[in-house]
């Protein structure tokens, strides 16, 4: 699926508080976003409306040619700040579901566990891990169900400094294979990334 993200004029509410207005992003393949703001300015709501998650108040958010619904199903990956995973499944358990429940497949799941050192933790439940090697597990069902469109939530902010390299690395050949990244952000990406911060 060959997705682009135009988002025009988009409203956000939550809880009764009108969080932006008149927000404008084209994003086309291979090109990244970082998305910044103050906390509470409305991040990850922004993500979840692209995402089909909560609702807007008023704009619009398409997807290029293709239906949101389909865009919104098997279009793009969501990696909120919060990894949703099930603490007490194993990780291998826990990858297993996630690649067969997003359509990856055996041969991409095992790329993704090698390619992020998963091996000697599938066998643990997701509750022993830590905070960075549940992102790493997080990071890993991006690349056992390939989908052009991320959208990420702080995405390098539990790993150390030789795992945000890997995460980076991984971010710039989605990139380079075409895909595209929205990624709501307190430090800036050391990727060529288009800049979008959230005012009142």
């Amino acid at each position: 699926m060959t997705l682009s993200l135009h988002i025009e004029n988009l409203s956000l509410s939550r809880g009764g508080r009108r969080l932006f207005s008149g927000l404008e992003l084209r994003l086309e393949s291979g090109q990244a976003c970082a998305l910044t703001g103050a906390n509470g300015s409305g991040k990850t709501s922004l993500l979840r409306a692209v995402a089909g998650l909560c609702a807007i108040d008023s704009g619009h958010i398409a997807f290029g040619a293709a239906e949101p619904a389909a865009a919104r199903s098997t279009g793009l990956h969501l990696l909120g700040h919060l990894d949703g995973l099930k603490v007490s499944r194993t990780a291998g358990e826990e990858l297993v579901f996630w690649t067969g429940w997003q359509g990856g497949t055996a041969s991409a799941m095992e790329a993704a566990i090698r390619r992020l050192d998963l091996q000697r933790l599938l066998d643990l439940e997701v509750r022993r891990l830590s905070a960075g090697q549940r992102r790493r597990l997080a990071l890993a069902r991006l690349l056992s169900s390939p989908r052009p469109l991320w959208l990420l939530d702080e995405p390098l902010s539990p790993l150390d400094a030789q795992w945000r390299a890997k995460a980076l690395e991984i971010m710039a050949g989605h990139l380079t294979g075409g895909g595209l990244i929205l990624a709501a952000v307190h430090d800036p990406l050391p990727l060529a990334t288009l800049a979008l911060e959230i005012l009142p």
